[in-house]
């Protein structure tokens, strides 16, 4: 499904603010490199970056998460604006499809129904939420689990 040279996801939300820049970045790169970044300076915390490759399994999970949302059917010219509250953006690269979604850092659905496109932020905010969802498990995952000394 998810075919190595033709798919890239890459998901970034962020602001500047009394802390600086904060933002969450993740991508999945063709060749199954999963990249994570989380910046917050809140409390003086620190840069988080963690990079893991995944099964090609994995991307095809993430491919089919995609497809099933019908994604790329919208587009966000109707979508709020980013501004001082932050941003959103979301790269998809599927075959010949590319497609790039930006839109303001969205804190609650009621957001996303008094939007000029309740329909289509609707589904950018659950494929968001989803994908996080699976990104958090992956790193979790792979660098919480302690293997089993033999």
């Amino acid at each position: 499904m998810a075919d190595a040279a033709g798919f890239y996801v890459r998901y970034y939300v962020g602001h500047q603010g009394k802390f600086g820049h904060e933002f969450l970045e993740f991508e999945f790169r063709p060749d199954g490199l999963l990249r994570y970044a989380n910046n917050s300076n809140y409390k003086n915390d620190t840069m988080i970056r963690k990079e893991v490759h995944v099964n090609p399994a994995v991307l095809d999970e993430v491919a089919r998460i995609i497809t099933d949302s019908d994604i790329l059917k919208e587009d966000d010219a109707n979508w709020p604006m980013a501004d001082r509250v932050g941003r959103q953006e979301l790269e998809i690269v599927m075959g010949e499809e590319h497609i790039s979604f930006s839109t303001t850092k969205l804190g609650s659905l009621l957001q996303v129904q008094q939007s000029k496109d309740p329909e289509g932020l609707r589904i950018f905010y659950y494929l968001v939420q989803d994908l996080k969802c699976m990104v958090f498990s992956l790193i979790g995952a792979h660098f919480k689990i302690q293997p089993i000394q033999r």
